[in-house]
């Protein structure tokens, strides 16, 4: 399975929980531990203006989209060998696929 769309409140949950404690996505949102979010889809990785990100991160040169966020975050370390987000990832694909969801109209 891969992406479909989910259940935006229950993504909003999801983020709150589980991403909040490092990142933000409001326009001009601070970054954290991790890069302010906003504008995510449709940007390439490691290229938030002012968030220092590892080499492998800048070097993926993939664009962020529904499908690329859904098999990231189900295991960020294995999708980016040497990122530096500690997140473990979540395995359920209803999750991710809400928490995706709720990323579109968040970060938009």
């Amino acid at each position: 399975m891969g992406f479909e769309a989910g259940d935006a409140s229950k993504g909003a949950a999801l983020f709150k929980t589980r991403c909040a404690q490092c990142h933000t996505t409001e326009a001009g949102g601070a970054h954290k531990v991790g890069p302010n979010l906003h504008g995510l889809f449709g940007r390439k990785t490691g290229q938030a203006e002012g968030f220092s990100y590892t080499e492998a991160n800048v070097k993926k040169g993939i664009t962020w989209d529904e499908d690329t966020l859904f098999e990231y975050l189900e295991n960020p370390k294995k999708y980016i060998p040497g990122t530096k987000m500690a997140f473990a990832g979540l395995k359920k694909d209803k999750d991710r696929s809400n928490l995706i969801t709720w990323l579109k109209e968040s970060t938009a």
